[in-house]
């Protein structure tokens, strides 16, 4: 009897152990995805390293609004599943409470292709966030963001499908009849300095299909780096670099160094999002 019994229950148990996982539908996954980005903005986790993709409720870049705020500890990472392939847009957009950001972004495309990498540092995460939009080429991916800097630096991230008009803003930038493209052919530098009311400079490097590999700095005084992109990628038609610099202050310049070959050449679009005026009464003011 005793022994009927053992059976029994050794089978009761082989059954649940190998019983069927619950079905996640679009909805659930929906609904799972709103009840993450309801979540405060100081929630910092999820703590496993994993997010889901999230469609963005700003076209700015006040990083409570772009996704539930993730931070990620020095010498660790943490990836986004960018799965809707209809969607190729994706903003990013990195803090910290003041310390410098140093760290690599990623998408991932099937097991083992990485068509972009961006490396990114900032020497005041606060004053001078990454923020930035890198394309899927409407194909589902991770996006990795990788904290490069010490264990004592964490950063504060946040990834999301971009909306409109900021998901449309590269084409936008490069189509604008008011701003006049730099050409430059590989292992060329340009230099461009701006007037101290501009608060936030948007800056596009592209090709037309050719590999891209450039660098830009955002510059205060000579030789004073606050914040840097640099980017690879085997295709600048696709994964052009868009940049978003804050810019307070005056002094400030832009630096771009195409690091490719000469036979690789980019172009450079650059255009004011933010710009401070003076009023009549003598009030300042921001106009975009």
């Amino acid at each position: 009897m005793k022994f009927s019994n053992l059976i029994a229950l050794s089978a009761l148990a082989s059954a649940s152990a190998f019983a069927p996982l619950p079905i996640v539908t679009n909805g659930s996954q929906s609904a799972q995805s709103q009840q993450l980005y309801s979540s405060t903005s100081n929630n910092l986790g999820p703590s496993d390293g994993k997010s889901i993709g999230v469609t963005s409720k700003t076209s700015e870049w006040e990083i409570s609004q772009i996704s539930p705020n993730v931070q990620i500890q020095g010498q660790t990472r943490h990836t986004w599943n960018m799965a809707d392939a209809s969607k190729e847009v994706v903003q990013v957009a990195l803090h910290s409470n003041g310390r410098p950001i140093q760290a690599d972004l990623q998408v991932w495309i099937g097991p083992d292709w990485t068509p972009v990498t961006i490396h990114a540092k900032s020497e005041d995460g606060s004053q001078y966030p990454i923020q930035t939009l890198i394309g899927t080429r409407n194909k589902a991916a991770n996006l990795e963001v990788m904290n490069t800097g010490p264990y004592t630096m964490p950063i504060k991230a946040a990834v999301s499908y971009a909306i409109d008009p900021l998901a449309n803003a590269r084409d936008d930038l490069a189509n604008d009849d008011q701003v006049e493209g730099q050409y430059m052919e590989g292992g060329s530098i340009h230099n461009l300095a701006f007037a101290p009311n501009i608060n936030q400079l948007q800056i596009l490097l592209k090709t037309e299909g050719k590999q891209l590999n450039a660098r830009v700095e955002l510059l205060n005084g000579p030789s004073n780096v606050k914040a840097s992109l640099e980017v690879f990628t085997n295709n600048g038609a696709l994964n052009s670099l868009f940049v978003v610099f804050d810019t307070p202050g005056a002094g400030n310049a832009i630096v771009v160094k195409n690091l490719a070959p000469l036979e690789y050449p980019c172009e450079m679009y650059a255009k004011a999002s933010e710009v401070e005026t003076v009023n009549s009464d003598g009030d300042g003011g921001v106009n975009w």
